[in-house]
């Protein structure tokens, strides 16, 4: 089998598991009790958020440890919309068009039981939103903008930096979905300009279930889960110790081999693009040629049925997919795609291809050569 579906999903790091075996045995207490055990517990989860801190450049009362990306994103857009309108009774969010779906449905919701006014941003044909269009559409009572780092479809790389001038120029926050970007990218706040930050474990070499929201420590949050006030009163919840510990480790892991492995896989991307469009007639790249995540081709291919490729590229030992893993199963076309002007039908012949730190050349040249080979066969109706 050859694994190309990282931006989906990734391999546990060898490391993390045995980082997190102590908290899953011996110091599996509850961090808020007051005993031997607990206090153990209460360790582990300090040390990791001490080690995110220094990875990231922030404070450690500043992360918030959540189940995941999702809930990271729906804290940063819910919670910080809320938290505004509370203080200063304003609420306005501009939200940019490829984001991920845990951050339109957020959208969606604050406009249908709070009845917030919600602004949803344009795009270029290769994903990338224009900083003069946040700045025309940024109004008095506009308290948040939320654009992804990265695309998780299509890759394309936003700049951020561009966009916080602005919306700091306005006095408006801004949240970043770096789901797709850690582990491939820059991602310190410091560097990006950013206010909050949403980050993923299992994107990383953790597990699924832990999530991270990086919060700067002067912006309101209102907390959309109620309970014991653990973290501050923003994420209540007895705190997943083990999780925590996975991503600490997972996280300073992937930055210490950024560099390297992001130059190595850009290489690897870039010839597999070549022989991609050069050997599969009707074949597109989607998304921008250079901005774009190391580890990410995607594809249209005109003529073809998406999900049968799929279907084929598996029984041949391939596995990629047809886009974003949190909507698998629906048959609609990538919101993605749409708002970059590809057309529905084109849309639904969407391929990505996710690379990792173990993907070889040897597995590019053999995924691409029987791509050719089952689009020729689909084409020729063999």
């Amino acid at each position: 089998m050859i694994y190309l579906d990282h931006a989906a999903t990734t391999p546990p790091r060898p490391e993390v598991l045995r980082a997190m075996w102590p908290f899953l045995t011996t110091d599996f207490g509850n961090p808020s009790s007051h005993h031997g055990v607990g206090e153990a517990a209460r360790a582990g989860i300090t040390a990791a958020r001490r080690a995110i801190a220094d990875t990231l450049g922030v404070r450690p009362d500043e992360l918030v440890f959540t189940s995941g990306g999702t809930e990271a994103d729906n804290l940063a857009v819910k919670g910080i919309t809320l938290g505004h309108r509370r203080r200063t009774g304003r609420a306005h969010l501009l939200t940019g068009p490829l984001e991920h779906s845990a951050v339109r449905e957020s959208a969606a919701y604050l406009r249908r039981f709070h009845d917030v006014p919600t602004t949803e941003l344009t795009c270029d044909g290769s994903g990338l939103v224009d900083p003069d269009e946040v700045e025309a559409l940024i109004r008095p009572d506009t308290v948040l903008v939320s654009v992804q780092a990265a695309n998780n479809e299509i890759g394309t790389v936003q700049d951020l930096r561009a966009l916080s001038a602005v919306c700091r120029r306005y006095g408006v926050a801004l949240h970043t979905d770096a789901v797709q970007a850690a582990g491939q990218l820059e991602i310190r706040p410091s560097a990006l300009g950013v206010d909050a930050l949403s980050l993923s474990g299992h994107k990383l070499g953790a597990p699924r279930g832990i999530g991270l929201l990086w919060l700067r420590s002067s912006i309101p949050v209102e907390p959309v889960i109620h309970g014991g006030g653990q973290q501050r009163g923003r994420r209540s919840g007895s705190e997943d110790v083990a999780g925590a510990v996975a991503l600490a480790t997972a996280l300073v892991s992937a930055e210490s081999e950024r560099a390297s492995t992001a130059e190595r896989m850009t290489r690897l991307r870039d010839g597999f693009i070549g022989r991609v469009l050069a050997t599969v007639p009707g074949a597109r790249l989607t998304g921008h040629p250079t901005r774009r995540l190391p580890g990410n081709a995607s594809f249209v291919i005109d003529g073809v049925n998406g999900e049968t490729v799929l279907i084929e590229l598996e029984r041949r030992g391939i596995i990629c997919s047809s886009g974003s893993a949190c909507a698998a199963g629906s048959q609609d076309p990538s919101p993605v795609l749409l708002a970059m002007g590809i057309g529905e039908d084109l849309a639904r012949t969407a391929l990505r291809f996710g690379l990792g730190r173990a993907t070889t050349e040897a597995d590019l040249t053999a995924a691409a050569g029987e791509l050719a080979a089952v689009v020729a066969a689909l084409r020729h109706g063999s």
